[in-house]
C-alpha cells in the first residue's frame, strides 16, 4: 500500500466520544467507513448518524484495509492485536492508534504486528471530544514514514493539523508532554476563575478580557465558561479518563528523572476529585476542589 489511492475501506474500533466523531467525518469523505464497539447504544448511535457499525470483530477486520483504534486501555489494544494475530487478518495493512496508552504497550504491539506485516502507527490526538466533533484536533504521528504518507489524506479528513514526529513512540511522548501542560493550565484556569468570583468582578467581562490577552490558553477558553457556571456536563474529558492520562505523564516524568513541581502539585489536586464524586464530570470540575478548599 504505497499511495492514498489504494485506501478504500477504513474501520474505527472504539465508538466513544472520539471514535464516533472520527467515524462521522470519515463517512463524509471519500473513504468507506465502518465502526466497531461492544456497546449496543454506541452501535445504534453510529447507525443513526449514517455510519455502518458492528459488534463483530471479524466483520470489521475483513472489511478494513486501515484500522483506526480509539481505545481506553492497554488491555483493549492488546486484545485487538491478539485477535488480528490469532485470526490471520490479512486484509488489514495499517493501524492508526489514536489512543493515549503507555509507550511500552504500543511498542510491544508494534513489534507483534510487524511479524504479520501490519504496520502500527502511533498517532495520539491533541484535543477534546468537542474539538473532535468539529474536526479541530491535532494528530501527533510517529512510526513508519511510508505508512504515514499513505494514510495522511485519511487523517486530514478528521483533523485540523497533523505533525509527523519521526520514530515510533515520539507521538506518545509529545502527547504526554502536551497533557502535562493541559493539567497545569486547567488548574491555573480554576484558580483564576475562583479569584475572579471572590473579587466580585463581572465574570463574563473577566472571561472576555482574559481570553483576549496574554494570560489566556486554549484550556482557559474551553473550560473557564464551565467553571463560571459550575456546570460540567456534557464532559469533553471525564475525570475518570483523565486519571489514566495523569498516571502516564507521571510515569514518563519519573522515568526520565525530571523535576516537575507544578505537575506534581496539580496531580495531587486531581486525586481529590474522586473523593468528591467527580469521576463522570468534565475535568473543569477541578474548580470544585479549589472552591471547597477556599474560605467562604
Amino acid at each position: 500500500m504505497n499511495s492514498t489511492n489504494n485506501i478504500h475501506s477504513v474501520g474505527v474500533i472504539g465508538l466513544g466520544i472520539i471514535g464516533s466523531a472520527l467515524s462521522k467525518h470519515i463517512n463524509l469523505s471519500d473513504f468507506q467507513v465502518m465502526g466497531f464497539d461492544i456497546d449496543d447504544l454506541k452501535i445504534q448511535a453510529a447507525i443513526d448518524h449514517g455510519v455502518e457499525a458492528t459488534k463483530d470483530l471479524a466483520t470489521i477486520t475483513e472489511f478494513s484495509e486501515v484500522l483506526i483504534t480509539c481505545l481506553p486501555s492497554n488491555k483493549s489494544l492488546d486484545d485487538t492485536v491478539n485477535y488480528l494475530i490469532d485470526n490471520h487478518c490479512d486484509s488489514v495493512k495499517i493501524i492508526i492508534d489514536t489512543s493515549t496508552l503507555s509507550l511500552d504497550c504500543k511498542v510491544r504491539n508494534k513489534d507483534a504486528l510487524d511479524k504479520i506485516d501490519i504496520t502500527l502507527l502511533d498517532c495520539p490526538i491533541s484535543g477534546t471530544g468537542k474539538q473532535a466533533e468539529d474536526a479541530d484536533i491535532v494528530i501527533y504521528a510517529s512510526g513508519d514514514k511510508n505508512a504515514y504518507e499513505t494514510v495522511l489524506q485519511l487523517i486530514r479528513s478528521f483533523s485540523r493539523e497533523c505533525f509527523y514526529l519521526g520514530n515510533f513512540g515520539n507521538g506518545t511522548k509529545a502527547k504526554l508532554i502536551a497533557n502535562l501542560l493541559v493539567a497545569i493550565h486547567n488548574v491555573a484556569s480554576a484558580e483564576a476563575i475562583l479569584l475572579g468570583k471572590k473579587t466580585g468582578i463581572d465574570m463574563e467581562t473577566l472571561f472576555n478580557v482574559i481570553s483576549s490577552g496574554a494570560g489566556s490558553s486554549k484550556i482557559f477558553e474551553l473550560r473557564a465558561p464551565m467553571m463560571i457556571e459550575q456546570e460540567y456536563q456534557p464532559a469533553t474529558m471525564k475525570m475518570s479518563v483523565w486519571e489514566k492520562d495523569l498516571d502516564l505523564i507521571k510515569e514518563l516524568v519519573d522515568s526520565h528523572g525530571t523535576d516537575a513541581p507544578l505537575f506534581n502539585l496539580t496531580n495531587e489536586l486531581y486525586k481529590k476529585a474522586r473523593d468528591l464524586g467527580l469521576d463522570d464530570e468534565d475535568t473543569a470540575s477541578i474548580y470544585e476542589i479549589l472552591n471547597a478548599n477556599s474560605s467562604p
